[in-house]
């Protein structure tokens, strides 16, 4: 079914050239149930088989993804957490995963945007929390479109690269996307137990300790001893 989509993508694009590569990556950004790789893919065979010019496409295409972001962020931005009852983007930004993303946004800002555009997962929710929670526009379109030069770059390369040899093309693109998804578990993980790790190492007492007075001084609230004159 996939294979079969796929080389449908790729005839779309043969025949509608940058306008398609465009539109679809467009869409993407909007919740289209495909992934972003297909039609970046595609785009650098055509390369290599001399038929797209490799600025023209990287423009395209990285108009095409920042595009659609900017549209989901500005949904966001205008109905919150209803926007998973707008039509079809609903059906891919669910109430119970905004939420997650948005404790994200909260502890770690911006790498939320840069890390969440390299997976499909969470890629749609994260643009839309962004908008939702007023995170800074430019600080989102900065990282947004920094994070897409380098996964379209990536998958654009790998298409030009192995153009004449699409099934070691495949088995390599699913192998990159598990070592991506591998890696980011496994920072995760190292986020969490540091965090467990810091909160066993703060002892209990270090905040009494802290806020205890000097061991000489009176209790507050009392007053100091009157001192007496010494006896002659």
């Amino acid at each position: 079914m996939l294979e079969h989509l796929e080389e449908i993508i790729r005839q779309w694009i043969s025949h509608g050239g940058y306008y398609v590569l465009f539109g679809l990556l467009f869409a993407c950004g909007l919740g289209l149930p495909l992934p972003e790789d297909v039609p970046l893919i595609t785009a650098g065979i055509l390369i290599q088989q001399g038929r797209f010019h490799w600025g023209m496409a990287a423009v395209c295409a990285w108009c095409g993804i920042i595009g659609g972001d900017c549209i989901l962020y500005q949904l966001g931005r205008k109905f919150g957490h209803d926007v998973d009852k707008i039509p079809f983007i609903g059906r891919h930004v669910n109430r119970k995963r905004m939420q997650r993303v948005e404790k994200w946004f909260q502890r770690w800002g911006v790498w939320v945007v840069a890390v969440g555009r390299l997976f499909a997962g969470v890629r749609g929710c994260m643009v839309v929390v962004a908008g939702a929670t007023r995170f800074n526009f430019w600080k989102f379109l900065i990282a947004d479109g920094l994070a897409a030069i380098v996964s379209g770059g990536l998958f654009m390369l790998l298409g030009y690269k192995f153009a004449q040899n699409l099934d070691y093309l495949k088995q390599l693109v699913r192998n990159i996307k598990g070592g991506m998804l591998a890696t980011l578990l496994a920072a995760v993980v190292l986020i969490i137990a540091y965090m467990i790790w810091r909160k066993i190492r703060k002892s209990p007492g270090d905040k009494h300790d802290s806020d205890a007075g000097p061991p000489d001084s009176p209790p507050e609230g009392t007053a100091s001893p009157e001192r007496r004159p010494l006896a002659d």
